[in-house]
């Protein structure tokens, strides 16, 4: 699904006459350099590690939003207490106990309702456990994206589609007429101000 409709090309600069191929390339350009699946709400799954001493973490793809009105963005969460890794053991005594009866390792099950979370900046924030161990690995599946796309990302969609239309051939790096194989300089679409109007949604991790 583009980023444009049809009945928005004229307000955005574009011919009327405009076709949806152009469109649907700058939508995947935008998605290919935001590093996700899609701008629109998705569903995501990240394994995470807490930083020692602390209960939270931070998501790659924001917004958290959910894909269905009166869900949570949160769709499931695990959590286990793992090995600590060297110089992070905090509570010794206790982590001694959590390893005789062999918790380390074990997934359980996190209520999502439980944990809290900050939409704009995808932290969350996580209760302690039964056994008075925080949690220090979760694997959250969660989904993100935008209820409505913004101007700024329509406006994007449209640059590039004139970036394109503007200098097709000099956006030509390669082609071959035989396999109908043409290569392009990503770079001479998706110019600084693309780039400026997109930075918001780009992932944080790549993964």
């Amino acid at each position: 699904m583009g980023y444009l409709q049809p009945t928005e090309y004229t307000s955005y600069g574009l011919a009327a006459d405009t076709t949806d191929d152009w469109i649907t390339v700058a939508s995947a350009l935008i998605d290919s350099h935001c590093r996700r699946a899609s701008l629109n709400p998705t569903q995501y799954t990240e394994r995470l590690r807490l930083t020692t001493g602390a209960q939270t973490v931070r998501l790659s793809y924001l917004p958290l939003a959910p894909i269905a009105p009166a869900t949570l963005p949160l769709v499931s969460i695990q959590a286990r207490y793992a090995r600590p890794r060297r110089g992070q053991v905090i509570y010794p005594m206790q982590e001694e106990i959590a390893w005789a009866f062999a918790l380390p390792g074990s997934w359980a099950q996190v209520d999502p309702s439980t944990v809290d979370f900050v939409a704009d900046t995808g932290e969350l924030v996580f209760p302690m456990n039964v056994y008075g161990l925080p949690f220090n690995e979760v694997q959250v599946a969660y989904t993100a994206g935008l209820a409505t796309i913004p101007d700024a990302v329509k406006s994007a969609c449209a640059l590039i589609v004139k970036n394109a239309q503007a200098t097709p051939g000099l956006n030509v790096k390669r082609g071959r007429v035989d396999t109908l194989q043409m290569d392009y300089f990503s770079n001479s679409l998706i110019d600084s101000t693309v780039e400026e109007l997109l930075k918001p949604w780009i992932a944080s991790r790549m993964g």
